[in-house]
């Protein structure tokens, strides 16, 4: 059995429809993840940034109720490093993209 011209074709522009939706998901889980379509209005907690130090240990930078926490993370624990004071713009950029996000 032999595939013709439209046949091919059909089978060419299905494999490329596949494709379009599996990267449309993909970037669609990826925006969930990063939480811009399902963030709150007032969030308490927020991780501001994350830096991977190794394999299984990272440092990340906490905001709770408007107040900065460094945060060392390990396989087997979390501890709170200290209190992290922000850059006189870091406030100002977060605020208005808060502003804009509302």
């Amino acid at each position: 059995m032999t595939l013709g011209w439209t046949d091919l074709l059909q089978h060419l522009l299905s494999f490329v429809l596949v494709i379009g939706l599996m990267l449309g998901l993909l970037w669609a889980l990826k925006r969930l993840q990063g939480g811009a379509l399902m963030q709150r209005k007032h969030q308490r907690l927020q991780v501001l940034e994350t830096l991977s130090l190794g394999p299984r240990q990272k440092l990340a930078l906490v905001r709770v109720d408007g107040q900065q926490m460094l945060v060392g993370v390990t396989a087997g624990q979390i501890n709170a490093l200290g209190p992290w004071q922000p850059l006189p713009g870091d406030q100002a950029v977060h605020t208005d993209a808060v502003e804009v996000l509302s």
